[in-house]
C-alpha cells in the first residue's frame, strides 16, 4: 500500500495545508483524503473501458482487444473523449441559454430585478447577431438579441452566427473539414447519437465531430454567455480585491457564493447592502454581511463587484472547516456532494438554488428570475439566522491582494484608449521580441496532483520567459492566492515583458474571468490576427494553451475548441486516451495536419512548459520574426550572474 502524503505534500497553499491538518484532527473527510483512499480504475482512466450498452462494460486490456460488439480500442477511446466533449459543451452552453432567457426577462419586464447595464455592449452584440438597433430602445434591442441568441441553440439551417468572428482563414479550415458548427444543441445531440452502440465506428470521424461540438461551445454557447453577462451586469474593467481565507470575517455573517451562474450571485451582492438586511444582521449580533466566492461564480462577482476570492475548486470543503461560514450558496457545476457531509460537523448551512441541481441533505431555496431579489434576501436571512449558532472559529490569517477584470474590451482600450483601441501595440511588442508570445493558462484543480503547484509553476516560468499570461477559472484563483495578479510580480518577469507591462500599467498575468470567459481569449486571438503582422490565422500566432490540473468534461470541451481554433494546448495530470496509441496520434499529429494545432496530454508540467516555449519560438521563426533574445531589453532589470540563464530550448529561468 502506498504511503499516505502529509498535508504539506498535497498543496502549496499554506491555507490549504493548515485546513487539511484541521480536517485530520477533526476526523473530517475531504476530496484530498478521498483521492488518497480511492484509486482510479486504470482501465477507465486510460479510456479503454466501454459502457455504452449493457452487453458490457467491456474492458479492453490484455488479450481483450475488442468489445463484444467488435469495437476496437480506437473506437472506444474516441467515443469516450467525444462524450466528454458533449458533457462539457452541454454544461457551458446550457449556461448560455439561461443567460439569454434572463436577458429576455430583463428586456420584457418579466424579470424586474434585472436591467441592461451595458448598452454599448448590447448594441455591439446586436451588430454581430444582425439585430437592428438604430432608433430603438435598449429594451427592444435586448429582447431581439435574446431571441436570436436562443435561436442559435436550435438553428434549423446554416451556421452559428458567431463563427464569423473567427479569422477568415480559420473559417475556411472549418468549412473544408466540415466541422463548422450548425446549431449548439444539434452538435451535442449528434455526439450522443454517433457514440451510441452500433453507430459511428471510425475514430477519426468521431473525433472530427467532437471538434465541431466543441466549437459550438466556444464560438457559440460560451461566447453568448459571456456577452450576455456583460450586457446585464456590466463589461468587466480592472478592479482591486483580495483572496484566500483571510477574507473571512469573525464578526460578520460570512456567505460563500459557489458555482457558475452570476444571475443569483449578482442579486445576493445587491441584497447584502440593503439597509433592511444589514439591520437584520446587526440584530443577530453581527457587524454586517461579508461575501466571498469559490470557483467561477467567484470570478464573475469579483470582476464586476470586487467580491473577494475565497478559493478554487478544492477549497469548498475546507472553507466549511473554518467554522466561520454561515451559509454556502451553490448553483450549478463543480459542486461537491461532500460539502453536505462536511457541513454536518459544523454549523454551516448548505443552500442549493438551481432548479437543475439539488443536493441531498441541503436546504433548497429555488431561484427564479421573476422573484430574484426576494429570493436573494431570503437566502441571506437564512445565513443571518445561522450566525449566532457558530462554534469555535479558525480563520487562517492569510490574504493576498489582486487586480482582476481584464475583459477583451478593456485590453483593447488600455492599449490605445477610446479613440484608438486596438491590439496593435501588443502585436508590435511581439514582433519586436519585447514579448516572446502569449499563453492562456486555465482550468480546474485535481487532487491527484499537488494542489496549485502545476498552475503556479507554469505561470511563473512563462512570465520569466517573457510570455504574457491570460488566465481564467481556478488557475486565476490559484494565481490570485500567490500574489501573481498584482503589478508587484514584475520582479519575476523577463525584461521585455516587464518593460511592456510597466509601460501600460498592467500585471503580466491578466485575469479574464470565469471558465465560460475562455471565449474572451478566443476573441483576443482573433483580434490579434485581424490586427495584422502575426500571420493570417490563429494557428500562426506564437501562443499556447494550458489546463494544468484539468478534471472535468468542461475542460475537455474547452481544450478541444482551442485546438480546433488553432491553439496547441497542453493538458496536465494524465491522458484519458492513453489506452489508444492511434487516438493519441490522431489528436496530436492528425489534428495538427487538419487544424494546425495539437491536443497534448502531458503529466509532467515542467516538460509541458518547456515544450510550449519551444513551440512559441517555432511559431516566431515561421513568421520570420526577429529571433527572441532576453538580453536585448535587459536594461529593464539588472540580473546577477547565474540568475538568468537559458536552458537547451532557450528558455530562461530566474534562479
Amino acid at each position: 500500500m502506498a504511503e499516505k502524503k502529509g498535508p504539506d505534500k498535497k498543496s502549496i497553499d499554506p491555507v490549504v495545508v493548515e485546513m487539511l491538518e484541521k480536517a485530520r484532527a477533526d476526523g473530517v473527510s475531504t476530496a484530498f483524503s478521498r483521492a488518497e483512499e480511492t484509486k482510479p480504475c486504470p482501465i477507465g482512466h486510460d479510456g479503454s473501458c466501454c459502457r455504452n450498452c449493457f452487453m458490457g462494460p467491456c474492458r479492453l486490456v490484455g488479450k481483450t482487444t475488442v468489445g463484444i460488439c467488435g469495437a476496437t480500442k480506437e473506437t472506444v477511446a474516441a467515443r469516450n473523449l467525444a462524450r466528454w466533449v458533449a458533457g462539457g459543451a452541454a454544461a457551458h452552453s446550457d449556461h448560455g441559454r439561461d443567460m439569454a432567457f434572463t436577458l429576455l426577462g430583463a428586456a420584457t419586464g418579466e424579470a424586474p430585478d434585472y436591467h441592461i447595464k451595458d448598452e454599448r455592449k448590447l448594441r455591439r452584440v446586436a451588430e454581430y447577431l444582425g439585430v437592428p438597433e438604430k432608433g430603438r430602445s435598449k429594451e427592444e434591442v435586448g429582447a431581439d438579441v435574446a431571441r436570436v441568441a436562443l435561436g442559435e441553440f436550435g438553428r434549423l439551417e446554416g451556421e452559428l452566427i458567431y463563427v464569423k468572428r473567427a479569422p477568415a482563414k480559420r473559417q475556411e479550415i472549418w468549412r473544408k473539414l466540415g466541422i463548422t458548427p450548425r446549431a449548439i444543441d444539434r452538435e451535442i445531440v449528434e455526439i450522443m447519437h454517433r457514440t451510441s452502440v452500433g453507430v459511428d465506428q471510425d475514430a477519426d470521424h468521431i473525433l472530427d465531430h467532437a471538434m465541431r461540438a466543441s466549437l459550438a461551445d466556444g464560438w457559440g454557447g460560451s461566447m453568448l454567455s459571456t456577452d450576455i453577462s456583460d450586457i446585464l451586469f456590466g463589461t468587466p474593467a480592472p478592479v482591486a480585491s483580495g483572496s484566500n481565507f483571510g477574507t473571512l470575517r469573525e464578526d460578520e455573517v460570512n456567505v460563500v457564493i459557489h458555482g457558475h451562474e452570476p444571475t443569483l450571485s449578482e442579486l445576493i451582492v445587491a441584497a447584502a447592502s440593503d439597509p433592511e438586511i444589514v439591520a437584520y444582521a446587526k440584530s443577530k449580533g453581527a457587524k454586517g454581511i461579508n461575501l466571498s466566492g469559490i470557483c467561477c461564480t467567484a470570478n464573475e462577482v469579483l470582476m464586476r463587484q470586487g467580491v473577494p476570492l475565497l478559493g478554487n475548486f478544492l477549497a469548498q470543503e475546507l472553507a466549511i472547516l473554518t467554522g466561520a461560514v454561515d451559509a454556502m450558496v451553490v448553483d450549478i457545476q463543480c459542486i461537491m456532494q461532500g460539502i453536505v457531509e462536511t457541513a454536518k460537523n459544523y454549523h454551516t448551512k448548505i443552500i442549493s438554488t438551481s432548479p437543475k441541481a439539488k443536493l441531498t441533505g441541503a436546504i433548497h431555496i429555488e431561484f427564479h428570475e421573476d422573484k430574484a431579489m426576494e429570493i436573494a434576501k431570503s437566502i441571506l436571512r437564512t445565513a443571518i439566522d445561522n450566525f449566532p449558532k457558530r462554534g469555535q472559529v479558525l480563520i487562517p490569517d492569510i490574504q493576498d491582494r489582486l487586480v482582476a477584470g481584464f475583459s477583451h474590451e478593456y485590453i483593447a482600450y488600455m492599449l490605445g484608449g477610446s479613440l484608438r483601441e486596438s491590439f496593435r501595440p501588443f502585436n508590435d511588442a511581439v514582433m519586436a521580441g519585447r514579448i516572446r508570445g502569449a499563453a492562456g493558462v486555465v482550468g480546474c484543480n485535481n487532487p491527484r496532483v499537488t494542489h496549485d503547484d502545476p498552475h503556479l509553476y507554469i505561470v511563473k516560468e512563462l512570465i520569466k520567459n517573457d510570455v504574457l499570461v491570460v488566465t481564467t477559472g481556478c488557475n486565476a484563483i490559484a494565481c490570485a492566492k500567490q500574489g501573481l495578479l498584482t503589478p508587484e510580480v514584475m520582479d519575476h518577469c523577463g525584461p521585455g515583458l516587464r518593460e511592456i507591462c510597466q509601460t501600460i500599467g498592467i500585471p503580466p498575468v491578466l485575469h479574464m474571468g470565469s471558465c465560460v470567459d475562455n471565449s474572451r481569449i478566443l476573441t483576443v486571438l482573433a483580434q490579434c490576427v485581424n490586427e495584422g503582422g502575426l500571420g493570417d490565422d490563429i494557428s500562426d500566432l506564437p501562443a499556447a494553451g494550458f489546463a494544468p490540473e484539468w478534471m472535468s468534461e468542461k475542460a475537455i470541451s474547452i481544450g478541444t475548441y482551442f485546438v480546433a481554433s488553432g491553439v496547441t494546448t497542453w493538458m496536465g495530470v494524465g491522458s484519458p486516451v492513453a489506452g489508444s496509441e492511434e487516438v493519441t496520434r490522431l489528436i496530436t499529429e492528425g489534428w495538427k495536419e487538419k487544424v494546425g494545432a495539437s491536443f497534448i496530454f502531458e503529466g509532467d508540467h515542467k516538460k509541458a512548459v518547456e515544450d510550449a516555449i519551444a513551440h512559441i519560438d517555432a511559431k516566431r521563426k515561421a513568421l520570420k520574426l526577429e529571433e527572441y533574445s532576453p538580453t536585448k531589453y535587459a536594461h529593464s532589470k539588472t540580473y546577477m550572474p547565474g540568475e538568468f540563464a537559458p536552458d537547451k530550448h532557450g528558455a530562461y529561468s530566474i534562479k
